[in-house]
């Protein structure tokens, strides 16, 4: 696969992991590395929340040297405190600052951030260029299609992105409007790719080696994003640079592979987040990774009962043997 130059950074290949909230915290990350992803993508992190010292932050923060280079995304409405926050935090093992333009929640977009800074132009200009100025590290921007259908507006921010310094910009093809339901519209990461010179990472609706395949065709994007199509299925990063590679469908991991890697993801949450949240966060991780094999229907139905790794242990020999 060919290597992706944002900024100074240069990644081995250009799969990267997508940020998601409650999903790509430290272990995950780690797993992903493991099968040959580009760069990974934290949870977002609040800038008021590093603003105000919030002591749940600092997890969020935490980046091991094994899963280097890291995109940090920060998300706010505030030009000042972000690029403040940015220039706070730079000393951290981070390789690329990423500021969230695109997610959905209403608790997000309802505080005027996320994808609601997508309907307000010349704040994107002030916090892009503001956090740019700030650091010397690459800043990108994560934005999507638009905030609804009446405001597809894509190309706009990415110019704006582009003209206040960011080194690169993702487009998840879907409105804010739309979450993530429907299918993802291409053509529009196609429209910023033709739009702009600095690299564009396209995202949505990658499920497979040949779609993966397909958005470089459809769309000439520099990067490949991917989200919901990893959880419980890390594999989908190796499986897709063989395709890319060498033209080969790798095989789906056996049994005794899917086990022992739900096993040690496992073992990294206790031991980055202690007994009782690491098996808690695992059993979301379970659910995603069983889905399709025989007793995993009946498995969902007692997860939120699991309580220790002996149990989780157990479960898994349900399903895996």
């Amino acid at each position: 696969m060919s290597k992706l130059q944002i900024g100074n950074v240069t990644l081995d290949n250009n799969l990267i992991l997508a940020p998601m909230a409650g999903v790509t915290d430290l272990p995950f990350r780690l797993i992903c590395k493991e099968n040959g992803v580009g760069l990974l993508c934290m949870e977002m992190v609040s800038a008021k929340a590093i603003y105000y010292n919030n002591k749940n932050t600092e997890a969020l923060l935490e980046i091991h040297k094994e899963e280097e280079p890291v995109s940090l995304q920060l998300f706010g409405s505030d030009a000042d405190i972000i690029s403040e926050m940015a220039k706070k935090i730079e000393e951290r093992p981070f390789a690329i600052l990423d500021i969230n333009m695109g997610c959905p929640v209403p608790k997000v977009v309802n505080n005027h951030e996320g994808s609601a800074l997508m309907k307000d132009p010349k704040l994107v200009e002030a916090i892009v260029s503001k956090t740019v100025k700030a650091i010397q590290k690459p800043v990108t921007v994560k934005i999507r299609k638009g905030f609804h259908d009446e405001m597809v507006n894509a190309v706009e921010i990415a110019r704006i992105a582009e003209a206040s310094g960011a080194a690169a910009v993702a487009v998840h093809g879907r409105t804010r409007e739309q979450y993530y339901a429907g299918e993802a519209d291409w053509d529009i990461i196609r429209q910023v790719k033709e739009a702009v010179q600095i690299p564009v990472i396209g995202n949505g609706d990658v499920t497979s080696p040949e779609r993966a395949k397909q958005l470089v065709q459809q769309t000439g994007c520099d990067g490949i994003m991917i989200g919901r199509a990893v959880r419980g299925n890390p594999w989908l990063f190796a499986q897709i640079r063989a395709y890319m590679d060498e033209g080969k469908l790798i095989e789906k991991p056996s049994n005794a592979e899917v086990k022992a890697t739900i096993l040690r993801h496992a073992k990294l949450q206790l031991q980055y987040k202690g007994d009782y949240i690491g098996i808690r966060e695992m059993r979301k991780h379970l659910s995603w990774y069983t889905v399709g094999y025989p007793n995993s229907s009946k498995l969902r139905q007692s997860i939120n009962n699991m309580e220790t790794f002996e149990e989780l242990m157990a479960s898994v020999e349900m399903i895996f043997g």
